[in-house]
């Protein structure tokens, strides 16, 4: 089966993910109806705000999707205070400039192998779903975790969330069932000089978008 150029397949190591390919979004796009394109960026700290504001709107549903269990406010905006300073890295998908899903690496140990491995979580926000926004944040994600020797992603979501198993075991991951929690392990491929100067061109386009949306200085006010 031909592999598609610039899929999700590229990054993953397993023989069995590279002859999967991921499955194509369905018909409803995010762009569409006066929306531009999402626009895919890492999140740094002057971008707390937003993420405060995107935890805060998720309903009960996909918070407790999100941290495995019912979180309050408070909760909630505790964990964004410190999203973007934690150990590993966060992407955010902005559409019309708003803040719209959040996917976060974080690593977490070595496995049996002695390879270093990662969590990922996804959260798209409700109405904007099942556009292709958790498939593009994996991608990045996948890209700068093979970059940093990360061998192996790990995905846990609810036994009910069938939009993450679907993703998951579209790339030939196969899911553990317990207790409630579904969990998969997707072995990474290894870096190469092309994923290197991929990643480093896209940071540096990341930093730039991130200081563009910055407020302005007051302006300066002359002495009489």
């Amino acid at each position: 089966m031909k592999r598609r150029s610039g899929s999700l397949q590229e990054f993953f190591a397993s023989p069995m993910s590279l002859s999967i390919p991921l499955p194509d979004p369905p018909v409803r796009r995010v762009a569409s109806a006066g929306r531009d394109s999402p626009r895919l960026r890492r999140l740094w700290l002057s971008d707390r705000p937003a993420v405060r504001a995107f935890f805060l709107r998720l309903d009960p549903e996909t918070r407790a999707s999100r941290f495995m269990a019912a979180v309050n406010d408070r909760m909630a905006a505790s964990y964004a205070e410190r999203a973007t300073v934690m150990s590993g890295m966060v992407i955010g998908a902005f559409v019309d400039g708003e803040l719209r899903a959040v996917g976060e690496l974080r690593p977490f140990g070595s496995g049996q192998a002695g390879g270093r491995r990662a969590e990922v979580a996804l959260t798209v926000e409700r109405g904007f779903r099942r556009a292709g926004l958790g498939s593009m944040l994996l991608r990045r994600l996948a890209e700068a975790a093979r970059n940093r020797g990360i061998a192996e992603l790990r995905l846990r979501c609810l036994s009910h969330n069938v939009a993450m198993r679907r993703l998951v075991t579209g790339l030939g991951a196969e899911l553990r069932l317990d207790d409630g929690e579904s969990e998969g392990a997707i072995p990474l491929a290894r870096a190469t000089p092309l994923s290197l100067w991929r990643e480093g061109i896209e940071t540096a386009l990341d930093f730039h978008l991130a200081v563009a949306t910055l407020p302005l200085p007051p302006p300066l006010v002359r002495a009489a």
